[in-house]
Parts: C-alpha cells; sequence; structure tokens
C-alpha cells in the first residue's frame, strides 16, 4: 500500500497534522516509520477516514435519482448571454463547472447563492496519479 507523511494525509482529509496526529494517538489511523525515519500512514487508511468523516449536505427534499455522483453546493458564478450559460457552483471543497442553456438557468431560477446539485453521469471519467506513483 501507498504510504504517505502525515502533512499529505492532513490535506488530503481537510485537517491539521495535530489531528491527524490526535486520530494516529486513538487509534483512527495506524502509523508506521518510513527509511528516513519520519511517521507515515497508509493511503488506504487515510481514504477509509476521509470516506468515514465525509459529512455530505443532505438532498434537497423532494429529489430523487439514480445518480451517484452528486455534489450539493452553492452557486458562486453565473455568466449568461442570450443562449449559453457556464455555472459554477462549490460543492464542499470542489469546485464544478457546468455549461448549459440560458433557459436553463431560468426555469432552475438560478442565482448567486442558491443550493444546487451537480449530477455527473458519464461513461468517460479520467484518473490521474503523481508520476512518482508506484
Amino acid at each position: 500500500m501507498p504510504q504517505m507523511r502525515i502533512s499529505e494525509a492532513a490535506g488530503y482529509l481537510g485537517v491539521s497534522d495535530d489531528t491527524v496526529r490526535r486520530w494516529i494517538e486513538r487509534g483512527l489511523l495506524a502509523a508506521d516509520v518510513d527509511e528516513a525515519g519520519r511517521k507515515v500512514v497508509d493511503g488506504y487508511d487515510v481514504a477509509r477516514v476521509a470516506r468515514q468523516q465525509a459529512v455530505l449536505p443532505g438532498q434537497p427534499d423532494g429529489l430523487a435519482s439514480s445518480a451517484r455522483n452528486r455534489f450539493v453546493g452553492l452557486v458562486t458564478d453565473l455568466k449568461v448571454d442570450d443562449v449559453m450559460a457556464q455555472v459554477e457552483l462549490q460543492c464542499g471543497p470542489f469546485r464544478v463547472v457546468s455549461l448549459m442553456s440560458s433557459e436553463s438557468v431560468r426555469d432552475l431560477g438560478l442565482e448567486l447563492g442558491s443550493v444546487a446539485v451537480a449530477v455527473v453521469k458519464s461513461t468517460t471519467v479520467i484518473v490521474e496519479t503523481p508520476r512518482d506513483a508506484g
């Protein structure tokens, strides 16, 4: 399994280094020492904790869908012309940008600060890794 330093794990988890150290002390994360003598944690354990710690906003009332890739967020930018629009959402730490018709923006009642759900259902999902990844 890939190993990462505490500061890297903290960055992926969105918490401080001290929080990761406390989680190690409590047994939530297991730590080892790498060949350079630095404390490291297992990448899969970090992913498991990230999933457990994730607090997703609730789905708006009355909304049901088969899509599993859903990002609830707030509209942070709207660029609307006569025909097309660019809508930007901030969904937790993720920025999601959608291109749609201006008519859709009006029909959905989208405005700056309104709650919206970005639904991603695609046969193409690109996965990237750092060059030095094993």
